[in-house]
């Protein structure tokens, strides 16, 4: 999706992001044969085996990488056939590859450098965020039930008996039939994708919670300045994004900020009795307490 973006068919990228990525994407294009894959792009979908749904939070990189690379031909030859249809695949340099015996691996390859030259820095903030996103959403299943939290992830969305049905896809209901629903937070999904057909589980893939300070976006919560000058502004910032529970190192990833001092600000809170921790899992998830609560709404 961040290639969808960078190509102007996707969420329009931070300045920031796109003064910093777009000479190295331009880089790539020249270079590696990265090319061949945006031409695989249109403006409302794509193929699927370059963009595999993961089946878990564990799934790294290398896990899609591998997915990738193990398309048959035969299915890779059909999607270019229903996917490479605009100008750009018509380009002789693009056509040489998708018409190769090895198309698969060279754009395999051409998307594993961009990975890793594009994304690779950024990904354990983008990751965090992702990962808090997944602690909401799991709360809201247990305080609201499915068909609550179906439908909070777009206006779009609906929940139907035995299905979801998403107004702005073809195909009305989308019936699951016990194949169960994959859910995947993004932060550069513009509002919703989704992964419809076999062999790929049901899958909708969704704006994850905490991506508009990333893009620069008006917050719906404006700069506690009170908040700020009694606790100060590293601490307001912990305050303020633990609008839903999150780990220490989530923090830190979300918010750029070394572990420990995010440690030592948490142990600080905690003992004013602004945060409480619980454990979940393996991972221990602090939460603002109600008179933290009072604090952050009494100073916007």
């Amino acid at each position: 999706m961040l290639l969808r973006s960078l190509i102007g068919q996707g969420r329009p990228l931070p300045r920031a992001w796109a003064a910093r990525l777009l000479p190295a994407f331009e880089r790539l294009r020249r270079e590696t044969e990265l090319d061949a894959a945006l031409a695989l792009q249109a403006p409302h979908g794509g193929p699927n085996f370059v963009a595999p749904p993961p089946r878990g939070l564990n799934q790294t990189w290398e896990d899609d990488l591998a997915m990738i690379r193990a398309t048959p031909p035969e299915v890779a030859s059909r999607e270019f056939a229903t996917s490479a249809t605009g100008p750009s695949a018509r380009d002789p340099r693009v056509r040489a590859v998708l018409d190769s015996t090895d198309a698969v691996s060279r754009i395999a390859k051409a998307m594993d450098q961009a990975w890793h030259e594009l994304l690779a820095a950024d990904w354990p903030q983008l990751r965090a965020i992702c990962e808090r996103d997944v602690v909401h959403r799991v709360g809201v299943i247990g305080e609201h039930g499915w068909a609550a939290t179906i439908e909070s992830l777009h206006p779009g969305i609906a929940w139907h008996a035995g299905g979801i049905e998403i107004d702005f896809f073809r195909g009305g209901t989308v019936r699951l039939a016990g194949d169960g629903l994959v859910l995947i937070p993004s932060v550069v999904v513009g509002h919703i994708a989704a992964h419809l057909e076999d062999p790929w589980p049901r899958t909708l893939v969704y704006r994850a919670r905490g991506t508009a300070a990333l893009w620069g976006e008006q917050e719906t919560v404006p700069q506690p300045d009170a908040l700020t000058a009694l606790v100060g502004r590293a601490r307001a910032r912990l305050l303020l994004a633990l609008d839903s529970p999150a780990s220490t190192s989530h923090l830190a990833r979300s918010l750029a900020m070394a572990p420990g001092a995010v440690g030592d600000h948490l142990a600080i809170l905690r003992g004013a009795g602004l945060l409480v921790r619980a454990r979940s899992g393996r991972s221990v998830l602090y939460r603002r307490t109600p008179l933290c609560e009072a604090l952050v709404a009494g100073s916007v």
